[in-house]
């Protein structure tokens, strides 16, 4: 997967990023005393755990608290820490080279995780996937420039043809748009050695549905880590939620895996009509094409989109979901 070009709107954001964090370094230099960098693991409520990068304390696993000044910090994160007794404090944030956020069902932005590279869209035959889940994390990572690659865990479980026939075609689709796509299974181990090699030497999120089985496959590529398995609702076919704050943990071939919360919605809030479009790989071609400036491509004479999906060009799933997303800022 090769890494994606960012934006000059992303290239901006992250320089603003670096003026302010550069800017308290400097206010915090005097104040703190002796401080070190360190990478933020979890966060638990209003403390959070992190791993010490350097100093006397380097590989030390410690929790803290941060300055309430600060942006509320995630997993991924890289941090100034000033040690101290009873406990250490963050007091200050590091650049971020990238940030996973949505939007809450009441419209509350809510940061996931920070500098990533990779975004792993787990899947599974229960519950079953929906486009629209789907495209919405692509859409996020296509704005924020992470490579993702979309995943079909449990692929050892006995399905009907109908069902083979559904997800046969889902990662068709996508593949056929440029997407890394892969089957895995995390009890069998099918698919895990070239996991492995796609994660090496990356940060990765794991991201999808509750019940798709992501701590199954952290528990498969760390040993001895255990985290918590959920099990499926057979009334609903819905996932229970195990893992309840994302968490940062090292990969054995170098690099770092978080997984995150399973969800049933990605809100794209804080993303514009604009970015929606340009979240779906196959529109661009014919974006600023359209006869009016302001079409909303919903049958409009001379709408480039429209003409696109009649021709086969766009596929109706992935129109459908264009504007179910677009409909929902």
């Amino acid at each position: 997967m090769s890494r994606k070009q960012l934006s000059k709107q992303q290239l901006a954001r992250i320089q603003h990023q670096q003026n302010a964090h550069a800017r308290a370094l400097e206010a915090d230099a005097d104040a703190t005393g002796p401080t070190c960098t360190a990478l933020v693991l979890s966060r638990f409520g209003k403390q959070l755990e992190v791993q010490v990068l350097d100093g006397d304390l380097a590989g030390q696993v410690l929790r803290c608290f941060q300055r309430s000044n600060l942006e509320a910090l995630v997993s991924g994160d890289r941090v100034v820490l000033q040690p101290g007794e009873p406990t250490a404090v963050v007091v200050a944030a590091l650049p971020r080279r990238s940030l996973l956020q949505r939007h809450g069902q009441s419209g509350e932005r809510k940061v996931v995780a920070a500098n990533i590279d990779t975004m792993v869209i787990v899947i599974a035959p229960q519950p079953p996937p929906h486009y629209n889940l789907i495209d919405r994390y692509l859409v996020a990572a296509e704005t924020a420039g992470f490579r993702p690659l979309l995943l079909l865990n449990k692929s050892d479980l006995d399905r009907d043809a109908d069902t083979t026939a559904t997800l046969d075609a889902l990662l068709e689709l996508y593949a056929s748009l440029g997407y890394a796509t892969l089957r895995c299974s995390s009890k069998r181990g099918d698919g895990l050695a070239q996991l492995q090699e796609l994660l090496s030497g990356t940060t990765t999120i794991f991201v999808g549905q509750s019940g798709v089985g992501k701590s199954a496959l952290v528990n498969a590529l760390l040993p001895g880590v255990n985290t918590l398995e959920g099990t499926l609702s057979e009334a609903e076919d819905k996932g229970r939620h195990t893992t309840t704050a994302a968490r940062l943990f090292h990969l054995p071939g170098g690099g770092q895996l978080i997984d995150s919360p399973g969800i049933r919605e990605f809100g794209l809030g804080h993303i514009d009509a604009r970015q929606v479009l340009e979240g779906f790989v196959e529109f661009r071609p014919w974006l600023g094409t359209c006869r009016f400036r302001d079409c909303r491509h919903e049958g409009e004479i001379g709408c480039a989109l429209q003409e696109a999906l009649a021709n086969g060009a766009i596929d109706p799933r992935r129109m459908q979901s264009f504007r179910l997303i677009r409909d929902s800022l």
